[in-house]
């Protein structure tokens, strides 16, 4: 049997735009695999990986014109948003090189023999080691930051891992034109090309995570999809880490002194935070708690008007499509729920973007209201009012893990001296991952102190996803006992050779 055509579709009709691969076989994983493994010492050299991450950044950014118009016209992200999310690309595979040169990821520790001590300690050295093949899931609504050049193939190479991607359906052509630029910039630094490989098709993403030789993975989509290759990397013979992004409810918290103080302001900034992108962001704010009365109908009443002035989208692909018109509909439809302004079908390849309203006490009794405690991809949020701090905290008590949680707060509270505060970000804390007061959650910056992660089923693991410690995800430590220096790696080595920073003897080195 022929394998499936897989065909990039424009999302703003739903035409095929050109046919540009075809689904992987079982075999051809395996090649990719194979050819991966293969690669793994090529990658051992720091100073080679580190010229690949920057050669991949400069290629892309040369080959940007190209990249961009194809993934605009697979995604209808526009030119605007996708050259910013291809600057922040290359930024992040530059970042990467720069941890792989600076090398504290490798987390040098080396304790001395003491006899002294009861009982005696030998000698212990102590770093961290690349796992082996990595394999990448790309995400729907980032076509280049998390897909094939994004944060898990980066991280991943900088920690020595090959790479095999597993192609989002939504943007074939994009991937394929990434993932030749990568590959060109392994042969141009004297690596084997197969340090990156891409395949297509569902059966070769369950294919790709039960395979022998992949070692990780790193997946960013939905609840249903990630938990099932989540389930498929613990069920193997031998289980796998698996790093799954899989959904997020990103909650806010809006206490009645902020309402007050600036309800203009807080509407208007909810309302272009969870449309941007067309509400496709993973870090939306799908969920806040508002308070009831005159201020919170102030609020109400600037949301209404922000989100009004918002013209009709395109979604990613059909599919989400009809999935969030037939999820904002059974949510309106229940019982205490208004919607001020009816998010849903736009036209015939379009939505609308709207919220919901509901009182919190109906949230708090659980049953058929549980739905809107669940992510609603697309440019909608509920906004449940609230008329006490008890109800705050009930309703928060019920809300799963997420990526952020947002208290937004009176200037008055945000001086410590208001104890209801600090009691609301220690609730808020538990939820998530990044806590912002004061902010609004989408746009993730890639940086050092940056944890892109939560509780399940906001992520599977603790890791993040972005900033210099993604690249702890694909590493393991190793000790050498009382091993001749001799036969030690040179990063272990007492004189150290590399200039690495190190903890000797429980201190830093230099």
């Amino acid at each position: 049997m022929a394998a499936a055509p897989v065909w990039s579709v424009d999302p703003r009709t739903g035409k095929q735009r050109e046919q540009v691969a075809h689904e992987a076989t079982a075999e051809e994983v395996d090649r990719a695999v194979r050819g991966a493994h293969a690669a793994r010492a090529a990658l051992a050299d720091r100073t080679v990986r580190a010229s690949l991450l920057r050669t991949a950044a400069d290629l892309l950014d040369e080959a940007g014109g190209h990249i961009i118009e194809a993934a605009d016209a697979e995604t209808a992200l526009g030119p605007v948003r996708l050259t910013g999310e291809l600057a922040r690309t290359t930024a992040q595979l530059r970042a990467f090189a720069e941890v792989v040169d600076e090398g504290a990821f490798l987390d040098i520790r080396i304790d001395h023999a003491d006899a002294d001590r009861t009982p005696p300690w030998p000698d212990l050295r102590r770093w961290k080691v690349p796992l082996g093949v990595v394999a990448v899931y790309s995400a729907s609504n980032f076509p280049l930051a998390f897909s094939v050049p994004g944060g898990d193939t980066a991280s991943a190479l900088a920690a020595g891992c090959p790479v095999v991607v597993k192609a989002h359906p939504d943007h074939p052509a994009t991937s394929e034109l990434c993932v030749s630029v990568l590959r060109r910039a392994a042969a141009a630094v004297g690596l084997p090309e197969d340090v990156v490989s891409l395949v297509h098709g569902f059966e070769a993403g369950v294919e790709l995570v039960r395979h022998p030789l992949v070692s990780a993975a790193g997946f960013t989509g939905s609840v249903r999809g990630g938990r099932a290759l989540f389930d498929a990397a613990a069920a193997r013979p031998t289980p796998i880490p698996f790093h799954g992004e899989l959904g997020s409810l990103n909650p806010v918290v809006i206490t009645e002194a902020a309402a007050a103080e600036r309800a203009e302001q807080i509407g208007a900034g909810l309302a272009g935070s969870m449309t941007l992108g067309e509400g496709q962001f993973c870090t939306k704010p799908g969920f806040v708690l508002a308070p009831a009365g005159e201020q919170g109908d102030r609020l109400v009443k600037s949301l209404t008007a922000a989100v009004s002035e918002t013209e009709p989208g395109v979604l990613l692909d059909h599919r989400m499509r009809d999935a969030f018109v037939a999820g904002v509909r059974e949510r309106a439809a229940l019982p205490g729920v208004d919607a001020p302004i009816t998010p849903g079908a736009g036209g015939e390849h379009t939505v609308s973007a709207g919220f919901l309203t509901v009182d919190a006490e109906l949230l708090a009794a659980g049953g058929a209201h549980d739905l809107l405690l669940e992510e609603c991809f697309g440019p909608v949020t509920v906004v449940a009012r609230y008329t006490s701090r008890d109800e705050i905290t009930s309703v928060l008590s019920r809300l799963p893990g997420n990526l952020t949680a947002t208290l937004q707060l009176a200037e008055e509270e945000a001086d410590g001296s208001a104890p209801g505060a600090a009691g609301l970000l220690a609730e808020l804390t538990p939820l998530a991952g990044r806590v912002l007061v004061n902010g609004w959650p989408t746009g993730v910056a890639v940086a050092p102190a940056q944890h892109h992660g939560g509780p399940y089923p906001a992520t599977t693991s603790t890791s993040t996803s972005v900033g210099a410690t993604a690249v702890e995800r694909w590493l393991r430590p190793v000790s050498y006992q009382s091993t001749p220096a001799a036969l030690l790696p040179p990063e272990l080595r007492d004189d150290n050779p590399l200039d690495l920073p190190r903890r000797v003897d429980g201190r830093p080195e230099n």
